[in-house]
């Protein structure tokens, strides 16, 4: 691995496809999307899923906004998910693994990743984003079970 890499794996409590459903459509990428003190408006985001197709997303926080904008390189349901940045040339690649127990691996690998993104402060806000996704995630399997 490279000096410009970055490896982030998770473990969470809920099946393969609904760990990708909250990872492609927007209206589950509103709940989760971002660092803490951050948000994502519904109406800030896009996601035309499919290679080449737009991903965008606009999160807003107290100091300041932040819109992220790529284009898709692989979309393969349910099981890998790509985009490249074209601003930063920053490549990111999320493989869902399924555990067979109702737990599902992501392996988030970015490539390129910009200085200002390798900092132990903007690293550690992107774990953020993880237990976000790691919360809603539990919230949506315990609706499952009520």
């Amino acid at each position: 691995m490279s000096d410009d890499e970055l490896v982030h794996r998770r473990v969470f409590d809920a099946p393969r496809e609904l760990v990708w459903r909250c990872l492609t459509e927007p209206a589950e990428l509103a709940r989760f999307w971002g660092p803490a003190g951050m948000s994502t408006p519904i109406d800030g985001i896009v996601v035309e899923l499919r290679p080449g197709g737009r991903f965008e997303t606009l999160m807003v926080g107290e100091h300041g906004d932040h819109r992220m904008v790529a284009t898709f390189t692989e979309v393969v349901p349910p099981g890998r998910l790509a985009w490249v940045e074209p601003a930063t040339g920053m490549h990111t690649t999320g493989t869902l693994d399924d555990l067979g127990d109702g737990r599902t691996a992501v392996v988030i690998h970015q490539r390129h990743v910009p200085e200002a993104m390798r900092t132990p402060r903007a690293r550690d806000g992107f774990l953020t984003s993880l237990d976000k996704l790691g919360d809603h995630l539990a919230h949506l399997v315990q609706g499952d079970r009520s």
